[in-house]
């Protein structure tokens, strides 16, 4: 077996951007606003990770410089139409924020902490509950200290984090760690849908 140890320090020479900074929650709202324009998906600027293969195929020194000039070669018009769809999706964010008042705030943190928790944590309690029965075993709920490393409960001994199908692309704005096993679920008209491969 070969073993190859990359540090951390050789990454982020080969990584950073210099003189890039933003205000502060400037890269929050940013990341809201491709998040609902879809700016960055494949449709718009290509299959990153293709494209960077066969830019590390065609150069023998691979640098951010070179890679952003080989980029712009072949999706001349990629990074314009992203923008643009940013761009226009923060001038739907600036419309809608004078009228967000402290009432509707309100009304929101409470949907979301009695309405929303109250049905997500029926769903992953029966989720774990019934994937435990089919696979004959006992479940778990985790500990506070568990649960704040994303651990949602315990399937026998395997621990889990119970996710909507979506939690992929809002990850992106809410980047965390889970050492579990992640089972997504659809919520449907007759139930939940569960994908799992514990």
């Amino acid at each position: 077996m070969t073993k190859l140890n990359i540090t951390n320090a050789s990454i982020s020479k080969q990584t950073k951007a210099p003189g890039l900074t933003f205000p502060k929650y400037a890269t929050q709202l940013l990341n809201l606003a491709n998040y609902n324009a879809h700016g960055t998906r494949p449709p718009v600027v290509g299959q990153l990770t293709t494209l960077f293969s066969e830019y590390l195929k065609a150069t023998k020194t691979p640098t951010p410089e070179g890679w952003g000039k080989w980029y712009s070669k072949k999706q001349p018009a990629a990074i314009a139409l992203a923008t643009q769809k940013v761009v226009a999706q923060l001038e739907n964010l600036k419309a809608t924020l004078p009228v967000i008042t402290p009432e509707m705030a309100e009304a929101w943190v409470a949907n979301l902490i009695i309405a929303k928790t109250f049905k997500g944590l029926c769903s992953q309690t029966a989720i774990i509950a019934a994937l435990a029965k089919k696979k004959n075993t006992t479940s778990s709920p985790s500990t506070p200290a568990e649960e704040a490393k994303g651990i949602d409960g315990y399937i026998g001994e395997v621990p889990v984090s119970v996710k909507p199908i979506t939690y992929p692309a809002k990850a992106m704005l809410l980047p965390e760690k889970i050492a579990a096993e992640i089972i997504y679920y659809t919520e449907e008209k007759t139930g939940i849908s569960v994908n799992y491969e514990i």
